[in-house]
Order: C-alpha cells, then structure tokens, then sequence
C-alpha cells in the first residue's frame, strides 16, 4: 500500500431491502459489470468488492445481500453478512426506490439496523428515471424524519445520473489514507466467482417463480483447453428433479441458451474463446442445509 499525501481512500458499503438496484448503482460507480444484476429479489447473495480509484481517492465499495426477515438459513447468512459489513465501512450507502410513496416496511427494518451503528450513513434514492422529480421532496422528508442522514442523494443508477455527484460526495467524506488495491483493480473477486455469478444472472434472467431462488452454481473446473480456448466445467444444482427438469428445458433447449448468453459474457471477461461445458444437478433442500451452504461458500468464516 502506497501512502499519497492528501489522497483518501475508504470503504463503502452499499445497504438496502432487496432489488432496490444496489449492484447496479456500484457497477456504474465503477464503469464496470462486476455484480450480477436481476429483477428477481434477493439477486446478491455475497458481498463483493469493487474498487474506483481516481487521481485524488480510492473508493472500495463493498455490495451486500438486501436486508430483509430470512425463510431460510441461507436468508439467515446473506443478512448476517449485510449487517456484519455495517460495523466494517467508513461510510454506508442506504438506497431506497424513488417509486415509494411512503416508507414501507421492508426500508424501516433496514433504518431500525442503521441506528445501531455509528457509521455516517448517505440515503441513496434510486430510480429517478422513473418518476417526476417534483415527488422527490415529499419523500425525502419522510425519510428525514426518521433518521438523521449525512447527505441524501437522489441518483439513477441505471442511466447515471447523479451518480458522478454521489462520488465526489463520498469522496469528501473520506480521510486521508493508502491505496489499498493497485490502479488497474477493480474487484478482489476471482474469476471462477465471477463466472459462477454470470451463469447464475443467466438462469435468473429466463426463469420465474421459485427457480431463481432455489439454484446454485460451481466452477467445478476452470482451465486452458486446445488452443486458445478456456475450458468451463459448471454445475446448476436446483432443490427439486422438477426444477431441474425446467432448467434443461425441452429437449435441452433453455439449458442451451443459458450456456450461450453466459459464454458470451464470460468471453469478455476472460478476453478469449471459451467452451462451457454446462450441467444441472439436485441437492434437495439445499438452501437449509450447512454441509450444502458451506460447499457453495455461503457459510461465514469464524
């Protein structure tokens, strides 16, 4: 780590219910796809990190899973480890939905676990895109009346705007401090993490009801093939014979086209021709099981 005089740098985590567009606003912090990204709540199941480094700052945000009443011991992990990261930041981004009237319950659980911590926390009111801005103040109002805010910022994470002011704000907030990452990192993930995650969006993408949440991908191998392809052996393990049946599809159709949409994106990521060798499988009741969570890497480290 470099020590820079005058230069900040800090860590940031990004808070809220689910699919209030948290991986969205950091990937477009950061100018890069770095966190799946899905209409179907409760996309996020990790946290994961991603880095902006600027002339004067280096920015660490830290996405984590939405905060919500778990069903399961894998709801029960993915709030522990939003709530754990709250005691670990300089600085804590709430977002919240711009669409929202009032403040409904799911935001007043997450401002009841904001209180408990002494991290300044900067209200974050995504989707603007999608509302006139006249019903912004009305909103903002309420919120301000239950938590005392360092800033409240109104942002589109999915078009941008606003968010290069949510940077230098957050960049205000932070102290002097090393470069923790190199310049030209962005993410501490590895790339088997972020291949499992991008053949995960794939599957959330074309399904519905309850097989977006019932599934869990492996990288059961990552290695050079002949030539200069990559060769990706994953699995998509589901809970149930009937989900999987849905997954493969009719006469292997949607598993295909799972394979075809993440191949192209993990291509881009790795900068080469990869053969994605792609299969389901059923581990029932996974999702309430240690020895499963703990082989999928959702079990928290002492």
């Amino acid at each position: 780590m470099s020590e820079l005089h005058g230069f900040r740098s800090g860590f940031i985590a990004l808070v809220g219910r689910p699919n209030v567009g948290k991986s969205t606003l950091m990937n477009q912090m950061v100018g890069r796809k770095l966190a799946i990204m899905s209409d179907k709540p409760q996309t996020t199941r990790n946290k994961i990190t991603a880095v902006l480094t600027t002339a004067s700052a280096q920015l660490i945000f830290i996405d984590t899973p939405g905060i919500h009443k778990p069903k399961h011991k894998l709801g029960e992990y993915m709030v522990t480890v939003a709530e754990n990261v709250l005691h670990e930041v300089d600085v804590i981004l709430f977002l919240m939905e711009a669409g929202e009237k009032e403040v409904g319950a799911g935001d007043r659980y997450v401002i009841d676990r904001l209180k408990q911590t002494k991290t300044p926390v900067v209200m974050v009111i995504n989707k603007t895109d999608l509302v006139e801005h006249s019903v912004l103040l009305p909103l903002i109002e309420k919120y301000r009346q239950l938590m005392d805010f360092s800033h409240i910022i109104p942002v589109s994470a999915l078009t941008g705007e606003n968010v290069q002011v949510l940077v230098d704000t957050l960049t205000g907030m932070l102290s002097e401090g090393p470069k923790y990452y190199p310049d030209d990192m962005q993410t501490d993930q590895p790339e088997s993490a972020i291949i499992k995650e991008t053949i995960r969006e794939k599957v959330l993408h074309l399904t519905r009801e309850e097989i977006p949440h019932a599934i869990a991908v492996e990288i059961e191998e990552l290695r050079p093939g002949k030539g200069d392809v990559v060769y990706v052996r994953a699995v998509i393990f589901t809970e149930k014979e009937s989900q999987k049946g849905i997954i493969v599809g009719k006469s292997g159709q949607l598993l295909k086209k799972i394979g075809e949409l993440a191949r192209r994106e993990i291509e881009n990521l790795l900068g080469s021709k990869v053969y994605l060798d792609l299969w389901v499988k059923v581990r029932k009741d996974w999702r309430n099981k240690d020895s499963f969570l703990k082989d999928f890497g959702y079990i928290l480290k002492d």
